[in-house]
């Protein structure tokens, strides 16, 4: 039991309107809002990652480039020399093509401009095959020969190219200026005989490491990254004094030109991105932290996060003032139908919003009111209905009596022989018969013409050759049945305030025909007709029936029946019955020209055998 209850509690429809609301404005602002955060870290964090290491490549590809453009100079530098007129006669001939001191000096100052124009070279050193040097700053330490030097041999097997040998170690070679080894990086390369191909000597010049260090000291990566630059070995040929690393595994640098991988040195784990030169051979490597590019990954996502958090926040709020606005005066709307339903029905909602809540306010209000109208209208109606009744009665216990009074009177008139009086008696007669129907209220249209003939028989009898009377009935109505009494009030006014009152015989004519999917029962007549003013009153009598709804219903129905109404009662008896019974598309009209008569049109619903009232009123309205 209690599991069903649980479970009744989590249906979403069994929620209030208030937290359907939450819940939906909820769903709407902060789910959105947590997949678009994790979306943007993701993404935000690999457009990061991405840039940090695209910029760091393009840092290390300029250093590279500038690296590869002094040593390019270098290189160009030892073309020049190997090009030289005094430099190859020296080579050639040995020290006797330098005896002359002209020869020397302008020897010492072509050297000598090498340096002063590039500032990056230390010195430049000439050797021949048999140990004979050149130079305007480098000398030997010792008088060992040269040749048997390493950086003299590798030149030599270089075979002309130009080669970088890296920091010089323990060679028998110096400068004035007395450089480090870890100050310098030594570059060769061997001149030979374009024809012979044979060693003329060996050109060696070092370059300062400053120019390497003024090149890669700027650059900074992160926090506490930097550039370093490693030989083909691996070795260092510049780390700034913060570098922890002495040398890396060349092979993880040899598996492509470029790249990227990650390395635990001591207790930190460092990030490393490089990129090889073809040119010098040298590998520029950027070093920094893997904890850097986290850190600012977490503050990326720090952002983030609080970003989310704010805008949840606010969708929080923004759900429970919404939902609240919403729901507070569909609650309000409840509670006033609560109280109509407790009968409360002259309760009124405030009229004051304009959206959808004051509409349905509005609608909510104009239905009590019409509510309020229909229970009025309705006890009216029942009203009049026992009025009715107790006259139906009283008007049946007569015509009962009479009936049965006017046979015993026939009876005895036909025995003594009085003809007219039988027939008189027998027409009226039928004229209470027919009225009385058995009760029932539809007849057939036979039944009624019958009795429209039996009164108008006998006021045929009492009027003499002042009233003549013609009735036509169309074969098509034959079958048709009609509410029973309506001919004889609009014949008898036709009487009495037509005929009577011209002078002469004056002729009524009944018509019964089919016109527009309606029965047409026309009573015409050519007596004295009605002034414009007295037919547009008349009119205006009839268009106002049935108003059941007016509380003064009672009131003018007893004014009708006053003498002073006597012409429009029995009109509007009939219209009353009429629409009361088949709706406002059926009825009667009146149409008179003064002096010449009036026409009378009842349009009344076809009703053949079978047919109820009600499906004849139903298809009345649906015409309406």
């Amino acid at each position: 039991m209690e599991f069903k209850q649980l479970q009744k509690s989590f249906q979403l429809n069994n929620w209030s309107i208030r937290y359907k609301l939450i819940l939906h404005f909820l769903l709407i602002s902060i789910l959105p809002s947590l997949v678009i955060g994790l979306l943007m870290g993701w993404i935000v964090n690999g457009i990061v990652e991405k840039q940090v290491n695209g910029h760091t490549m393009q840092l290390i590809d300029n250093v590279n480039k500038s690296l590869d453009y002094y040593a390019g100079n270098i290189q160009n530098i030892s073309y020049f020399i190997a090009m030289n007129p005094e430099i190859q006669a020296f080579l050639n001939e040995g020290e006797a093509a330098i005896d002359d001191d002209r020869e020397e000096y302008r020897m010492s100052k072509f050297l000598q401009s090498f340096t002063t124009l590039y500032s990056e070279v230390a010195g430049i050193i000439v050797v021949r095959p048999n140990g004979d040097y050149f130079s305007n700053e480098m000398y030997a330490r010792t008088n060992e020969s040269l040749t048997k030097e390493t950086w003299y041999q590798e030149a030599v097997g270089a075979k002309g190219i130009f080669k970088i040998i890296g920091h010089p170690s323990n060679r028998n070679v110096t400068t004035h200026s007395n450089y480090k080894d870890s100050e310098v990086v030594s570059v060769v390369r061997a001149i030979q005989d374009p024809d012979t191909q044979k060693t003329l000597g060996v050109v060696l010049i070092d370059l300062k490491l400053r120019v390497i260090a003024e090149t890669v000291r700027d650059v900074r990566l992160g926090k506490s990254g930097y550039l370093m630059v490693i030989n083909d070995k691996g070795e260092s040929i510049y780390a700034p004094r913060n570098s922890k690393i002495g040398s890396l595994d060349v092979a993880l640098l040899d598996q492509q030109p470029s790249g990227m991988f990650a390395q635990t040195v001591g207790n930190q784990k460092l990030q490393f991105i490089y990129q090889k030169s073809s040119f010098t051979n040298w590998t520029t490597v950027g070093v920094f932290a893997v904890q850097d590019s986290v850190q600012e990954i977490k503050d990326i996502n720090l952002y983030l996060v609080t970003f989310v958090f704010i805008v949840c926040m606010l969708g929080i709020a923004a759900s429970y003032y919404l939902s609240h606005s919403i729901s507070r005066p569909i609650s309000q709307l409840a509670s006033f139908m609560r109280k109509v339903e407790e009968g409360n029905m002259s309760i009124r909602i405030p009229e004051e919003r304009e959206d959808e809540i004051g509409l349905l306010g509005r609608s909510f209000n104009k239905m009590l009111s019409q509510m309020t109208r229909l229970i009025s209208q309705v006890w009216s109606e029942q009203r009049l209905k026992r009025e009715a009744e107790l006259r139906s009665l009283q008007a049946h216990i007569q015509p009962h009596f009479l009936y049965n009074t006017l046979d015993t009177i026939q009876w005895l008139a036909r025995k003594d022989g009085a003809k007219e009086a039988t027939e008189m008696v027998e027409a009226l007669s039928k004229l209470f018969r027919i009225g009385l129907s058995k009760g029932q209220e539809i007849i057939p249209l036979t039944d009624e013409i019958e009795h429209i003939q039996s009164y108008l028989k006998i006021q045929q009898t009492r009027y003499k050759d002042k009233l003549n009377y013609q009735i036509e009935v169309d074969g098509s109505c034959d079958d048709l049945f009609v509410l029973k009494l309506i001919l004889q009030p609009l014949v008898e006014n036709a009487i009495y305030h037509g005929i009577k009152e011209r002078r002469g015989p004056g002729m009524i004519a009944i018509k019964a025909v089919i016109s527009e999917e309606m029965l047409e029962l026309i009573i015409q007549d050519d007596g004295v007709g009605m002034t414009e003013t007295r037919l547009s009153a008349l009119r205006d009598v009839l268009e106002a029936v049935p108003d059941i709804s007016d509380t003064n219903v009672t009131q003018r129905a007893a004014a009708d029946r006053s003498p002073n109404q006597a012409t429009s009662y029995g009109l509007r008896n009939v219209q009353e019955r009429i629409r009361l019974s088949y709706g406002e598309t059926y009825g009667i009209t009146i149409g008179s020209v003064e002096k010449s008569g009036t026409t009378v049109t009842i349009k009344h619903p076809i009703i053949r055998k079978g047919q109820s009232a009600h499906d004849t009123q139903m298809e009345g309205t649906n015409r309406g």
